[in-house]
């Protein structure tokens, strides 16, 4: 996928993919439209407030992002769940230093996440969802090697393939 977006077709909604960091990342405020197309912005907020989106959220990051704060990080965990927490992708992103969650204001903006976090988002929105089709690629996926370093490193294995 070049610059340009790239647009996929799931249970009849236009779902947007952009390249970022050479990876993609799926708009979660197209995929929220197929649950309330006019609340976008709460289905992915009360999704934020989960504890466990945000461990999830915690994990991928720190998996993949070197620059991940996890001292905010932890603040933010101890107060999800509880009936006041409120969270945005926004404040997310400005709190972590997150790179998984792409935040655009304007026309053409929304939330977008890469691949693995906004196929979580979608199984959370609709089970329909789970058998989300993956973006087109090129003959081999790229891989972040210092995310694949960081992994094997915390989980004793190797995943990558041949």
């Amino acid at each position: 996928m070049s610059g340009k977006n790239q647009k996929i077709t799931v249970r009849g909604s236009q779902v947007t993919v952009i390249n970022q960091r050479d990876e993609d990342y799926i708009s979660l405020t197209d995929i929220a439209r197929y649950k309330a197309s006019k609340r976008t912005d709460y289905i992915i907020q009360n999704w934020l407030r989960n504890r466990n989106t945000i461990e999830f959220l915690g994990i991928w990051e720190q998996l993949n992002n070197p620059v991940f704060n996890p001292i905010e990080f932890d603040g933010i965990k101890k107060q999800a769940g509880l009936n006041s927490f409120i969270l945005t992708s926004k404040r997310w992103i400005e709190a972590t230093g997150a790179i998984g969650l792409v935040s655009r204001a304007g026309r053409y903006g929304g939330t977008y996440a890469h691949k693995d976090i906004a196929f979580e988002f979608a199984s959370w929105v609709s089970v329909e969802f789970k058998r989300m089709p993956r973006p087109a690629r090129g003959p081999r996926a790229r891989t972040s090697r210092a995310g694949d370093a960081r992994r094997e490193a915390m989980t004793g294995r190797n995943d990558r393939f041949p």
